[in-house]
């Protein structure tokens, strides 16, 4: 395996018709002409876009009908011009739905995903080890496969599907255990069944921070003890590292997507730089900024001190 760090990511999730509440205004939206990206998107792209090594957007469906690249790739084309030219390209999928147990058709997402990798020369696709819909239902936070050995066992079966079905790498992206967003079934260590199906399916991973800490949250892990049992993770299969804004409320670990970092994650971050050999890039994922594109003030702090972190990583090959 061989790596070529890229440094600092950004990662955008946008869904038609603009969002909501507080990111209302941020997303595509419908044209005459096939769609584009809301102005506040643009805006964030002409004053945020230099900082970033490469950039990617979460796929959301346009509408219930089955997708075909054709629908889209207008708005896609009009994401991606409106960032500086020569970024780096990634994909975050929502449609693969690798840990549920019950029988799923992923063919129709894997041509769609391919398709888009040729128009668009992604250098990967990821998604959640997660359950995004159960028959047809999509889930409102996707739930963690059941942590059990027949749940393992199918997980690992629908990972490696779904990776030989791609014509790009999978990274399989570690689940989130928010506490009143979730629920989880089994007793299997995550972290330890995390590690085993990356193995056994042989795909690379991504390690969301911010749902570390929410398992380690969970667990009662917390202060200096965060860290403890990190190293039972895939760390020489990490790929990428996701971090999104993440709020502590009532002791309770919460992944609100915000855009304001937690200390904490900035710490976990900086313990696993090192640990992570084959890294590629440390994404930032969903700001929150105002409609001139600049980055809400609660945001600020915690934002340019992971930059300046992940470019002192990817400067130390250069040194």
């Amino acid at each position: 395996m061989t790596t070529s760090r890229m440094g600092f990511g950004l990662l955008m999730d946008m869904p038609w018709g603009g969002g909501s509440l507080g990111r209302r205004g941020v997303g595509f939206m419908e044209s005459d002409d096939g769609g584009d990206v809301m102005p506040r998107v643009r805006a964030f792209a002409d004053r945020h876009g230099k900082d970033f090594g490469y950039a990617a957007f979460a796929y959301q469906p346009r509408s219930r009908a089955r997708p075909r690249a054709a629908d889209y790739v207008r708005a896609y084309d009009r994401f991606f011009a409106a960032l500086p030219h020569g970024l780096g390209r990634a994909f975050h999928q929502t449609e693969f739905n690798m840990g549920t147990p019950e029988r799923y058709d992923r063919r129709p997402a894997a041509e769609f995903t391919n398709e888009l990798a040729r128009r668009y020369g992604f250098r990967w696709v990821v998604e959640d080890l997660g359950i995004w819909n159960l028959r047809g239902y999509p889930m409102p936070y996707p739930l963690p496969p059941p942590l059990t050995e027949p749940g393992l066992e199918l997980a690992t079966r629908n990972v490696a599907e779904t990776a030989a079905l791609l014509e790009l790498p999978l990274h399989v992206e570690f689940p989130g255990f928010t506490e009143g967003g979730s629920f989880v079934l089994g007793g299997l260590d995550a972290f330890a069944y995390f590690a085993r199906l990356a193995d056994d399916a042989d795909v690379d991973v991504t390690l969301d921070v911010g749902h570390l800490l929410s398992y380690q949250w969970l667990r009662g892990r917390t202060g200096r003890h965060m860290v403890e049992e990190i190293e039972a993770l895939p760390l020489t299969r990490c790929r990428e590292l996701h971090l999104s804004g993440c709020q502590i409320v009532g002791g309770k670990f919460r992944d609100l997507h915000h855009g304001v970092l937690l200390d904490e994650q900035l710490e976990l971050t900086a313990y696993l730089l090192p640990r992570c050999p084959n890294l590629l890039g440390v994404t930032y994922e969903d700001p929150m900024f105002r409609d001139d594109g600049e980055l809400v003030e609660k945001s600020r702090r915690n934002y340019w001190r992971l930059k300046e972190m992940v470019e002192a990583w990817r400067d130390e090959v250069a040194r």
